[in-house]
């Protein structure tokens, strides 16, 4: 089978891969060695900044109606964090299994074209200057890219020898999914973490009387990783969090973790990138790994799409390693500063007071909660200074995964005649502080200003120019 692009893993970092390059036009086979999905839930939050990018592709309403509920703030390490201080429409986290985000991308990837062949272990992958030939089971593919989203444990990774450096966690805890006996929450809240409480859990109802549960505390220290996890120790956990009255009746799935962080140096490989956790694991701290993933699909998919369809200038595609490797190595650090923060003895304990007053003032809970939601985020792009460059701007309908000139007037319509083929002009009203704003797929600004010659650079550095053949306008 010739495809032009194989993905690696069917979680939500490939699926949403997926999604864009079907929008782009780019023909794409999901292998997933699993025979169907697992039904279990990792990750149960989705931050402010991925449901900007879900609502740009028309996918933000699906995600709601099948969510939980919306959490109205984050955390650093249990402390509470303000979104609303940040100019988003969506100043909240969605609480929603992942199972549920899976469930939706791989139907909206499937509509797309994109086809997911489920029971297919990724055995050998063969790369030369002009593809990639990747043997799964009995079958082989040849694909122009090869994608590695298949997660920590990574097949792709440890197939071609790529390190993944980083450090062995200390921090260790446990997650279950449980039905529970006697009075439960109804509702989420911020995770009631600190050292202070030893062996103090987080209970956050998913389903009809199921609730994800994670915990630590020194029991969950002295065990091993591959122990089983049993509904006495799970009992003993809930009676310190929630009393003696609250015990577990059947735990339904249950993992071990530690606070572990490893990242690859590079995530381009010849024609193999890798994104999601097969680049770069991390504690849950906050909820930030299925968003990071899903964000690296973001930025990864149109410079794919333009790589495979010829649009792509020259070094496009090597910016995604130049601009997420720094957002994931920020994650990695402030991670293994919560952990540090959730240490049980008394120097952590101080460190974490002090924390604690200093999120309580607005701009220091504000810079977090940035950090936190992905919101803060700035690719430090090439151009001419201006407050937006490298910026997201949310609020933009982008379901095609096209770039968008957002202008005041038609006067630089003539401009973006050459690249009519993938960037849409929109005549727009809204406050930009500039006469045009140059947006990139995945919602980031390259350009903002009025000058004709600084934004046929900014284009050029983006997309190699074509034949003009008409303008689109929505």
């Amino acid at each position: 089978m010739d495809v032009d692009v194989i993905i690696v893993g069917a979680g939500p970092t490939g699926l949403t891969l997926a999604t864009e390059l079907g929008s782009a036009g780019v023909s794409t086979v999901v292998l997933e060695r699993l025979n169907e999905p697992s039904g279990q839930s990792k990750a149960l939050g989705l931050q402010p900044r991925t449901a900007e990018l879900l609502e740009s592709r028309g996918l933000l309403d699906r995600v709601s109606d099948a969510a939980i509920q919306r959490v109205p703030a984050g955390h650093f390490a249990g402390l509470r964090l303000d979104f609303s201080a940040w100019d988003t429409p969506h100043p909240y986290m969605i609480g929603i299994p992942q199972v549920r985000v899976e469930a939706i991308l791989e139907a909206r990837a499937a509509d797309l074209g994109a086809i997911v062949l489920r029971g297919h272990e990724l055995t050998e992958i063969v790369q030369d200057g002009a593809g990639v030939v990747a043997t799964a089971g009995s079958q082989r593919l040849r694909g122009r890219y090869l994608v590695g989203c298949d997660g920590g444990r990574s097949t792709v990774r440890e197939l071609l020898g790529i390190e993944f450096p980083g450090l062995d966690g200390r921090l260790h805890m446990a997650v279950t999914d449980l039905t529970l006996t006697g009075p439960a929450p109804t509702s989420w809240s911020i995770p009631e973490m600190s050292p202070s409480r030893s062996g103090k859990g987080y209970l956050a109802p998913i389903g009809q009387n199921v609730y994800r549960f994670l915990f630590y505390g020194p029991e969950q220290r002295d065990l091993s990783r591959d122990a089983p996890i049993t509904i006495g120790e799970v009992d003993r956990a809930l009676a310190v969090s929630f009393g003696s009255e609250v015990k577990a009746s059947d735990i339904r799935w249950g993992s071990r973790f530690t606070d572990t962080s490893r990242q690859v140096s590079t995530y381009r490989h010849g024609r193999v990138l890798l994104a999601g956790d097969a680049a770069h694991i991390h504690s849950p701290m906050g909820g930030q790994g299925l968003n990071l993933g899903m964000q690296d699909a973001f930025n990864l998919g149109w410079k794919l799409a333009a790589e495979v369809k010829g649009w792509a200038a020259d070094g496009l595609l090597d910016t995604y390693q130049t601009e997420r490797h720094p957002v994931a190595a920020r994650v990695l650090a402030n991670t293994r500063a919560q952990s540090v923060l959730l240490m049980p003895d008394e120097e952590n304990l101080a460190l974490r007071t002090i924390v604690e007053e200093l999120l309580e003032l607005p701009q220091a809970n504000k810079f977090v909660a940035g950090m936190m939601s992905g919101l803060d985020i700035h690719y430090p792009l090439p151009g001419d200074p201006h407050p937006l460059l490298g910026r997201r701007l949310p609020g933009l309908e982008q379901r095609t995964g096209r770039a968008a000139l957002l202008a005041r007037g038609n006067r630089l319509r003539a401009c973006v005649a050459q690249w009519s083929d993938h960037i849409d002009y929109v005549v727009t009203q809204r406050d930009l502080d500039a006469e045009a704003v140059l947006v990139r797929p995945d919602g980031y600004v390259c350009w903002a200003g009025s000058d004709v010659a600084s934004l046929t650079q900014a284009l050029s550095l983006q997309w190699v120019q074509r034949e003009a053949s008409g303008s689109s306008d929505r």
